[in-house]
């Protein structure tokens, strides 16, 4: 079994998605406008509290919390993406706000597929580091996997900022880059991201430079 990861990269690309919410305008998070970021918020610290130190075979109890995590995170976020949509078609907004609101909502967008890409990659952090059984081939296929083998340390695997990279390159160029999905669920987020990226700076951020003002 290798070293395993710690969460503190992937707890701060959290909190990153946190504060972009906190910044969303009023109405498009559910409930009052701290509710769901302090739920969120919540849940990090807990995970962070259990298991602050390196991933081992003990951390596998947190995945499934971890898991709960991300998706209270995404549907959060969709949610504000569905009302920032139903905004714009009803011609309500100031555009300034809007075009904050499609950052955050893009931002968190961001962070949510980076933390589903981590958690599901080759049994995820904990499958990666031997910690439990990890499938037999992986769902993201990376350059030093490959030809580029040489580039990286014998035994390396990917941390979370291979996968955070993954995600910057997936929401800005709508498509894979230099990391190739395999696997029909690894295709299914990469393209759901696209689409979600599209519709964010495409559709959301150009009726929000319509309606700016002066």
């Amino acid at each position: 079994m290798t070293r395993g990861e710690t969460r503190w990269l992937a707890a701060a690309a959290v909190v990153v998605a946190l504060a972009a919410e906190l910044l969303l305008s009023p109405g498009l998070l559910p409930g009052p406008a701290w509710l769901l970021p302090g739920l969120e918020g919540l849940l990090l610290a807990g995970l962070v509290a259990a298991d602050p130190n390196r991933m081992t075979p003990e951390s596998r109890d947190l995945r499934l919390p971890s898991i709960g995590l991300i998706a209270v995170v995404a549907l959060g976020n969709a949610w504000a993406l569905v009302r920032l949509i139903d905004v714009l078609v009803n011609g309500g907004g100031n555009g300034r706000d809007v075009l904050g609101a499609a950052a955050g909502v893009w931002i968190t967008n961001l962070v949510v597929f980076a933390l589903a890409y981590w958690e599901t990659d080759r049994g995820g952090p904990l499958g990666r580091a031997g910690a439990r059984p990890a499938p037999a081939y992986p769902d993201l296929w990376f350059p030093q996997d490959g030809d580029a083998k040489d580039a990286a340390p014998t035994g390396w695997r990917p941390s979370f900022a291979d996968y955070l990279f993954v995600s910057v390159t997936a929401s800005t160029a709508f498509s894979p880059t230099d990391t190739m999905p395999l696997t029909p669920r690894a295709k299914l987020l990469m393209g759901s991201q696209g689409l979600i990226s599209l519709l964010t700076i495409g559709l959301v951020a150009a009726r929000a430079v319509n309606i700016l003002g002066p």
